[in-house]
C-alpha cells in the first residue's frame, strides 16, 4: 500500500494529460480523479474535453458527471470530494492521480485549505487576483508589513500567508495529509496552440454546436455556460455573430486560458516540467513516480 501519496498532473488545455493519466494508473495501478472545474457537469462531453467511455473503460475515474447542469461546483466542493476519494483510493491500496488543468482547484487542495468555506470563494478569488498583479518587492513587503513569517521567502509562500492572514486559519485551513508529486505538462507554444485550434475544430466536428446549442435553450443561466468552448456559441445562436466567428472566439479563449494556466502552474506551484515533444518524456516522468512511490513498476 502506498501511503498518503498522491500523483497530480497539470498543464494546459490539448497538451495530453487525459493519456498521460491513464498510462499512469495503469503502470501504478492506479484510480483518477478529475481536477477540472467543467467535467463534473453530466451532458457536457464535447466541450470540456471529457475523457471518453473507451478511456474511462481504461481506468478508473472520479469526480466526472457527478453534478447536474443546474447545480454548482466551487473550489470548497472540489476539495472536500477530492480529499474523501484519495482516502477511499489508498484505502484499497491504490494510487490517486489527480488529473486536469483548473489551477485553483488542484492549489486549494495540495496546500490544504478551504479559505473559510464556500461563502468566501468569490473573496478569495478577488484577493489572488489583487495579490498576483504585485511585484515580488510589493508582495514581500506586504507579508513583512503584516509581521508574518515565511520561511524560504517566494511568490507562493508570500501570497498563501497573506490569504490564511486574511481568512483565517482554522481547522479547515490545516496542512494537507497527505504527499503530493506535481507532474506539469507542456510543449513549445506555436505547436501548443496549433493543436489548441485542431481540437476546437474535432470537437465542432463531433458535435459542440449541439451540445452548446442544449445550454442556450434549456440552460442559459447555469455556472456550466461560463465553461470556454459554450460562452462563446451564445452570440451565434442570438444572431449576432456568424459561425465562423464565434468558433474562432473559442479557439482564441482557448489558447488564451492555456497561456493563463501555464502562468499558474509556473508562478504558483512547484511542478516538475515535461516536455512532451522530447521522445523520451514518457520515460522520465515513470522514473520520477518510480522514486515517489518507492516502487519499480506495476503491482
Amino acid at each position: 500500500m502506498v501511503k498518503n501519496k498522491v500523483l497530480v498532473v497539470v498543464g494546459p488545455t490539448a497538451v495530453g494529460k487525459t493519456a498521460l493519466g491513464i498510462e499512469l494508473a495503469r503502470e501504478f495501478s492506479g484510480e483518477i480523479i478529475s481536477g477540472d472545474s467543467q467535467q463534473v457537469y453530466r451532458g457536457l462531453n464535447i466541450g470540456t474535453a471529457k475523457a471518453t467511455e473507451e478511456e474511462r473503460a481504461l481506468a478508473v475515474h472520479h469526480l466526472i458527471d457527478v453534478r447536474e447542469l443546474t447545480e454548482k461546483f466551487s473550489v470548497f466542493d472540489f476539495v472536500k470530494e477530492a480529499n474523501f476519494l484519495i482516502r477511499e483510493i489508498l484505502e484499497v491500496g491504490k494510487v490517486p492521480i489527480i488529473v486536469g488543468g483548473t489551477g485553483l482547484y488542484i492549489q486549494a487542495l495540495i496546500e490544504g485549505y478551504h479559505l473559510g468555506g464556500q461563502e468566501n470563494h468569490e473573496a478569495m478569488m478577488k484577493l489572488r487576483a489583487e495579490l498576483s498583479l504585485l511585484s515580488d518587492e510589493e508582495l514581500f513587503e506586504r507579508v513583512q508589513s503584516a509581521g508574518l513569517t515565511v520561511v524560504e521567502m517566494n511568490r507562493r509562500r508570500a501570497m498563501r500567508a497573506l490569504e490564511i492572514e486574511h481568512f483565517g486559519s482554522d481547522e479547515e485551513n490545516k496542512d494537507s495529509e497527505f504527499e503530493f508529486c506535481l507532474i506539469g505538462l507542456s510543449m513549445a507554444r506555436a505547436d501548443l496552440y496549433a493543436r489548441i485550434d485542431k481540437r476546437v475544430e474535432m470537437m465542432m466536428t463531433a458535435g459542440l454546436l449541439d451540445e452548446a446549442r442544449g445550454l442556450y435553450e434549456n440552460f442559459p443561466e447555469v455556472q456550466a455556460t461560463k465553461g470556454i468552448g459554450y460562452k462563446e456559441l451564445f452570440p451565434y445562436f442570438s444572431g449576432e455573430i456568424l459561425l465562423d466567428e464565434a468558433v474562432e472566439l473559442v479557439k482564441r479563449n482557448s489558447r488564451r486560458y492555456a497561456k493563463r494556466q501555464l502562468t499558474w502552474f509556473k508562478n504558483r506551484m512547484a511542478v516538475d516540467f515535461f516536455d512532451v515533444q522530447e521522445e523520451n518524456f514518457r520515460e522520465k516522468i515513470f522514473e520520477l513516480v518510480r522514486d515517489f512511490l518507492g516502487e519499480t513498476g506495476r503491482e
